[in-house]
């Protein structure tokens, strides 16, 4: 920084070696600060754990009446508890909020209630569920069509780097599946952090029985891409061969892989 005013100033000797050393440690300091300033700077975005941890906890007594109500799946006191000024995105300890409880439980009418006094679909906890993410692993259609109108964002992403359709897989829930494939734009595609698509996942950890047959069968009608493989070059149909699973080998073959 240039000084306000021009001083003239008396010119030191300084011993040469001693400028060498001062140098050096200004190096050092300087390298050091810049490294602990990297570490310490957060990154563009945060995760949504970070998120969950940084918002305000249920600090009344209606937020909490209301977290209980929507963890119970009581409509009535749902109702009573936003008329006496809860936080309809209260967090509970494990930064859940009221949606998201009511998801968890499958307790649709009192989801419905908190979607139309305006909840926050996308909302995620301390291990990154939110109210739509859950209704993957949960399969239920009817919690999906009280969430669908809150329009979630369908590329939000869980812990393992999935979207809904992936546990949904996974479960062998073809009826939610179905609903989804129908209702939203969601990307049958994607990958999450294992190399999974919603196909491979059906295949790999599904048991190959009627259910998981019947979501494959799902999923290729759906535009899934028969031949997209895991991170290590594995195909669907190889990993259908291996786990022996005729039927859906077939389906497979059928559809191109």
């Amino acid at each position: 920084m240039q000084p306000t005013r021009r001083t003239r100033r008396r010119r030191t000797l300084v011993p040469a070696a001693l400028l060498l050393s001062a140098a050096t440690l200004l190096a050092a300091c300087g390298s050091s600060d810049q490294g602990g300033a990297a570490a310490d700077r957060p990154s563009a975005s945060a995760s949504a754990t970070e998120q969950a941890s940084r918002q305000p906890k249920a600090d009344t007594e209606a937020s909490q009446r209301l977290l209980a109500a929507a963890a119970d799946g009581k409509p009535d006191a749902v109702r009573e508890a936003l008329a006496d000024g809860a936080d309809i995105e209260a967090r509970d300890d494990r930064g859940r909020t009221p949606l998201l409880l009511a998801a968890t439980g499958d307790h649709d009418v009192a989801a419905r209630i908190l979607v139309e006094a305006g909840a926050d679909p996308d909302a995620q906890d301390d291990q990154e569920d939110s109210a739509w993410l859950v209704t993957g692993v949960t399969g239920s259609v009817k919690m999906a069509r009280v969430l669908i109108p809150a329009e979630p964002d369908y590329t939000l992403e869980n812990r393992y780097g999935g979207t809904s359709l992936i546990p949904a897989g996974e479960h062998g829930h073809a009826d939610y599946v179905r609903e989804v494939l129908k209702s939203t734009d969601m990307d049958v595609d994607h990958v999450n952090d294992l190399g999974w698509t919603a196909l491979l996942e059906a295949v790999i950890l599904g048991d190959g029985g009627a259910d998981h047959q019947e979501v494959v069968e799902l999923l290729l009608d759906g535009g899934a891409d028969p031949k997209l493989a895991d991170r290590d070059g594995v195909t669907p149909l190889q990993h259908a061969q291996d786990k022996g699973q005729d039927e859906i080998v077939e389906l497979l073959r059928a559809a191109g892989a």
